[in-house]
């Protein structure tokens, strides 16, 4: 199975170099490409030293943007799985193979902290945040999800194919597997472990965690009548 890693990435120098060398130890297979999200530190320089691919957009156009880059590229270049992993050394690649294997049985496999007990631990507001999540999408989509905040996430083809051609722009990890869902995709999860990133900041501040909270809300109840009457093409 021709295997691509998507790593997008904002100014995250401080890590990406050994996120790439920690995927060629366990997944030698897979190609790498690092979606540089205009950056304006030396993501792009270290990545490519480090032996990944690079894309490198003009300006920054958030999650969302730098995702469907990755996809397109997936697509395009006939690969049957495309993995997502953050820059940041929150997702061990290690876990890499488990994602991969699930992904020949499922159209998207999802990285849970929660499916099964891990040493994952969060703070208490943001484990409160999560659980809401996987609640309100399990509600809307009639299937159980214990993690749908994660990012790290094997798709297979067709999946490729649906998030080429839409992606959700904002904060779009939960609003993604509603659009899937009414696609009639099959989901999984599977038990993976997950560190707190390892260099640099998060880019969300207390008032970003509010709007967050609320439109990603909406952004789920809104989904869950338009998609089944199909998303408008995004164009990047």
């Amino acid at each position: 199975m021709k295997t691509l890693i998507i790593i997008p990435a904002y100014n995250e120098e401080g890590s990406i170099a050994g996120v790439i060398q920690d995927i060629h130890r366990h997944a030698p297979k897979a190609d790498v490409i690092v979606v540089n999200d205009g950056s304006t530190d030396r993501t792009a320089e270290l990545a490519a030293a480090a032996g990944a691919k690079v894309l490198t957009l003009p300006y920054n156009v958030g999650i969302g943007g730098g995702m469907q880059t990755g996809y397109l590229y997936a697509q395009r270049m006939g690969y049957d799985i495309a993995v997502q992993m953050d820059a940041d050394g929150q997702h061990p690649a290690e876990e890499l193979p488990k994602l991969i294997a699930k992904a020949r049985e499922a159209d998207l496999v999802i990285g849970s902290r929660y499916v099964e007990t891990t040493s994952y631990r969060s703070s208490r507001m943001r484990r409160a945040g999560m659980v809401f999540f996987s609640g309100l999408v399990s509600l809307v989509t009639g299937q159980r999800f214990t993690d749908t905040t994660s990012g790290f996430r094997a798709a297979g083809r067709k999946v490729i194919e649906l998030y080429a051609a839409y992606y959700p722009i904002d904060y779009p990890e939960v609003e993604s597997i509603v659009y899937l869902k009414r696609k009639g995709c099959r989901i999984t999860e599977v038990a993976t472990e997950m560190h707190h990133r390892k260099a640099g900041k998060s880019s969300i501040t207390p008032w970003k965690s509010v709007y967050y909270m609320v439109k990603v809300t909406l952004a789920v109840l809104m989904s869950a009548i338009r998609y089944d009457r199909g998303p408008a093409v995004s164009k990047l």
